[in-house]
């Protein structure tokens, strides 16, 4: 199944990259940003 109910487009992955290169991530430190739709063990 498919949790948010669509396949992940280029687009998602572009978000978050410009957004963890942009100035609003600079105080994002050692975490791990998962990019996968939803689709994340319980």
């Amino acid at each position: 199944s498919i949790p948010l109910g669509r396949i992940e487009q280029p687009d998602d992955v572009t978000g978050a990259a410009l957004f963890l290169a942009s100035s609003d991530a600079d105080y994002i430190t050692q975490q791990t940003l998962n990019v996968d739709g939803g689709n994340w063990p319980s």
